[in-house]
């Protein structure tokens, strides 16, 4: 009894490690092979970069044939900027359906969870003709939009139940104080829900950072292109400098690698407290 007890966590923990080891399998040859010169990265594609192997051409390639410091902050900005529409307006709609009982506050939000299960990509077209309607073709105006789109019906979904979860208590005695609405909001709900943003977050900073269809589609042009569309200029039809493109996606992952370790806490914390919820 006590052996099948310790057999149970440990195959959980087992299955765990694997599915890290798989995760961080990409990642590990995209660094390791972005220091290597071509022959290095094609003789022994696993191993660490040795005194013979070792070479930084990639991130010379990079930093002297492209622009790269520009679609670097374009991606900061993007990713940046949709990540706080996401957030305050994910709050404010989820408090909203959450406090308030008006009529069609359940079919809103309903309708919100749809735009969880439709691929935006389904709209492109329609989007494309938006955005040229409203003369935002090839500017980052145009992906902020379509981002903090795609992110609210999840952001919604998420803080809406977490939000529901808070004691009424807190809010009446705020109310009996004769504290306003926006304040009970800004000093009250938003620190108590702060797992959920995080949570949100992570979940809609890494579509966006990574996205290459909508870029390539509203913002192709060089002063505006992401980091992942700017990459794509080391890919050919025939040839490919496998060294500046694994310096760039290199460089690409760490500020994703950062955001991540800075919200990780509250990640854990806003999934493990939907779990017990």
């Amino acid at each position: 009894m006590k052996l099948s007890k310790r057999v149970g966590p440990l195959g959980v923990h087992a299955v765990l490690m694997c599915y890290t080891l798989i995760a961080l399998f990409p990642i590990y040859l995209v660094i390791m092979n972005s220091f290597k010169s071509k022959k290095g990265i094609f003789r022994d594609p696993l191993a660490f970069p040795t005194g013979t192997t070792f070479d930084l051409v990639g991130f010379e390639k990079v930093i002297a044939r492209s622009s790269f410091d520009v679609y670097f902050t374009n991606s900061i900005s993007v990713t940046v900027i949709s990540l706080i529409f996401v957030l305050l307006l994910g709050a404010m709609a989820a408090w909203a359906l959450a406090e308030y009982d008006f009529p069609g506050s359940n079919m809103m939000a309903l309708y919100l969870a749809i735009g969880i299960m439709i691929p935006i990509r389904l709209g492109s077209v329609s989007l494309l003709k938006m955005i040229v309607g409203m003369g935002l073709v090839n500017t980052l105006t145009a992906l902020v939009l379509v981002y903090t789109a795609q992110g609210l019906p999840l952001a919604i979904f998420i803080l809406r139940e977490f939000i529901a979860q808070i004691p009424n208590d807190l809010k009446e005695a705020a109310r009996c104080d004769g504290v306003s609405e926006y304040r009970i909001f800004w000093s009250i709900i938003l620190p108590l829900i702060r797992p959920a943003l995080a949570t949100v977050a992570v979940f809609t900073m890494i579509p966006i950072w990574n996205d290459l269809w909508f870029p390539l589609i509203l913002a192709p042009s060089q002063e505006t292109a992401t980091v992942t569309l700017g990459i794509q200029q080391f890919i050919g039809q025939y040839v490919t400098d496998w060294n500046a493109v694994l310096a760039s996606l290199t460089l690409a992952i760490v500020p994703i690698l950062i955001l991540y370790v800075i919200f990780s806490r509250q990640l854990i914390r806003g999934l493990t407290s939907g779990a017990v919820k």
